[in-house]
């Protein structure tokens, strides 16, 4: 996983002063917390926080949250109204259990060992009992259908996109992992990747076991993996109530 902080820490640098700012998108994040884990308020934390836009609609929303982050995009939050914790959340450690634990957009970087040893520390040290974790999942049929797809994207100054960038696609059938790879297109030989394991709900099944949590719902029902969302939202509470 060495590429990430590089990656995520770069691409931050290319898209930060637009996409710093709060959209709905976050407000639809909130409604979904509402909706699985009740209207609280609620002790929550945040994994691979970005920008931190979702967490501080959560905490507007009356929460008390905690958000961890390991990149650059930091460097665009406005933590005033939340705990912002820069570090890596495989070696954190954090105080207290939490009622929700969310990671958007982010699940599936490493190996499939690295995501259980992730998801073991949210069931063994963050989620309390009775307690919900939300987590994006990369949806393999849509990766899938964008292999060999290459897009270019024209600057918007206007919007904060300032960088003329290319994107390739690939899909790995046999491993079910998606490679994002991106370029500044007066910068051709300096390319950065992001290497992102997809799973089918029932692949998800298999990786929970023997973590402490399990599968008990998929946001928008399995319906949601047909659709055009490269990821979708599981649901998972923990084996042991």
């Amino acid at each position: 996983m060495d590429w990430v902080k590089g990656f995520y820490s770069r691409t931050g640098s290319w898209w930060g002063r637009a996409e710093s700012r709060g959209t709905e998108r976050d407000q639809r994040r909130v409604a979904l917390l509402h909706e699985y884990a009740g209207p609280g308020p609620h002790r929550v934390l945040e994994l691979g926080a970005g920008y931190g836009t979702t967490a501080a609609a959560t905490a507007a929303a009356g929460h008390d949250v905690t958000a961890v982050e390991i990149t650059d995009r930091v460097d665009f939050a406005t933590a005033d109204t939340y705990t912002l914790v820069r570090d890596d959340f495989y070696r954190v450690r954090l105080p207290g259990r939490f009622d929700v634990v969310t990671y958007w957009n982010g699940f599936g970087v490493g190996s499939d060992e690295d995501q259980r040893v992730l998801l073991r520390r949210i069931a063994g040290e963050w989620l309390r009992p009775g307690g919900v974790a939300l987590i994006d999942i990369c949806n393999p049929f849509v990766w899938a259908r964008w292999d060999g797809d290459e897009e270019h994207r024209l600057p918007r100054p206007e919007d904060g996109y300032e960088y003329e960038l290319f994107e390739r696609t690939t899909f790995d059938p046999e491993t079910c992992t998606a490679y994002d790879t991106w370029w500044e297109a007066g910068r051709p030989d300096d390319k950065i990747t992001q290497v992102l394991r997809c799973y089918t709900p029932a692949d998800l099944d298999l990786l929970l076991a023997g973590t402490g949590l399990r599968r008990s719902a998929i946001a928008g029902g399995g319906r949601a993996l047909l659709d055009d969302n490269h990821e979708y939202l599981a649901v998972l509470t923990p084996t042991v109530a």
